[in-house]
């Protein structure tokens, strides 16, 4: 069996095409879609913590998986060229699925 032939993918970006920095992802999930929601979070005291929320972008399942998959490797390395990320304990607890 043979694979069938690749197209010739071209990336454009849109006119309205931005970038920016997150530090923080928050996911929310349903049965249809993957819900990511990027923001920049800051620390204003040691009590206080603001998250402004700039962008939200909705996933199918498959493409969540492919993103999971894509992560996993570029993590793995990065960690392996720099060293092992390390994540403060207190952002692992789990949030509300929505």
């Amino acid at each position: 069996m043979t694979n069938p032939t690749q197209p010739n993918i071209q990336v454009v970006n849109a006119a309205d095409y931005r970038e920016n920095y997150a530090n923080s992802v928050q996911v929310r999930v349903n049965v249809w879609d993957f819900f990511l929601v990027f923001g920049t979070l800051q620390q204003q005291n040691e009590t206080q913590v603001e998250i402004r929320n700039f962008q939200g972008i909705y996933l199918s399942p498959q493409q969540a998986k492919a993103l999971l998959s894509i992560l996993q490797h570029n993590v793995a390395g990065y960690e392996s060229t720099f060293g092992e990320i390390k994540l403060d304990p207190r952002m692992m607890t789990g949030g509300p699925v929505h």
